[in-house]
């Protein structure tokens, strides 16, 4: 069959699409085996919310929630919380970890890589914890770019994302700095790494105040929307 008629885009969108549908599968498949898998909340959060109170922030997006430890503690201190994650087995979870604490928050099952189903400048917080390197590097731009859209001027954001491969024993490059692990509990997902020249690229719309590694090795970076 002929390749006449495909686009360098529509090939990115089919790898990108590809990516997703294995993220999600292995995600799903994790929760299902593992429960909430993460229970502890990120060790900065308690500095983030004292920031985001001392800020007068209200709306939080928690992108790729998960199974909800940042949810509980931010709806505990009374955000009003967004959780969005393209994982409908985690998002169970999280719905009923909340629902057993008496808390509530709306969920989107949906992926990080499409238009985020929120209108401009609507939030005053994104927090993203692990997440958004789970993707090629076209695609974290666009991710990024969405932050930024979704976000009020001067909004706050947290990103954390691995310094180190230690996902797994072997690896294979599919793009530059881009890795998908051979084994281990996240084999097949796409994995970028970061460098702090890097970040403030890819962030480059934010004014940074902070990058710092975190005692479990990865990228913090903070900022707010410019």
């Amino acid at each position: 069959m002929s390749n006449q008629g495909v686009t360098n885009s529509t090939i990115f969108i089919r790898k990108e699409y590809q990516d997703m549908k294995i993220t999600t599968k292995v995600w799903d498949k994790r929760f299902r085996k593992e429960g909430k898998v993460f229970e502890q909340p990120h060790e900065d959060m308690p500095g983030i919310i004292s920031l985001l109170k001392e800020k007068g922030a209200r709306t939080i997006l928690d992108l790729g929630s998960g199974s909800g430890r940042h949810l509980v503690p931010l709806a505990r201190n009374g955000f009003f919380v967004f959780g969005l994650d393209n994982s409908p087995e985690g998002t169970r979870i999280a719905k009923n970890w909340l629902n057993h604490e008496g808390l509530s928050a709306e969920f989107h099952v949906q992926e990080m890589t499409d238009p985020l189903p929120f209108p401009d400048n609507f939030f005053d917080a994104v927090l993203s914890v692990q997440v958004i390197h789970h993707a090629r590097p076209t695609a974290i731009k666009k991710i990024v770019k969405e932050v930024a859209r979704v976000l009020n001027k001067n909004g706050f954001v947290f990103i954390s994302v691995p310094k180190e491969k230690t996902q797994a024993k072997k690896f294979m490059e599919i793009e530059p700095c881009t890795f998908v692990p051979l084994d281990g509990p996240e084999k097949g997902l796409p994995h970028y790494y970061f460098t702090p020249e890097k970040l403030k690229e890819c962030f480059s719309g934010f004014s940074i105040t902070d990058i710092h590694l975190d005692s479990t090795g990865h990228y913090c970076v903070s900022g707010f929307k410019m």
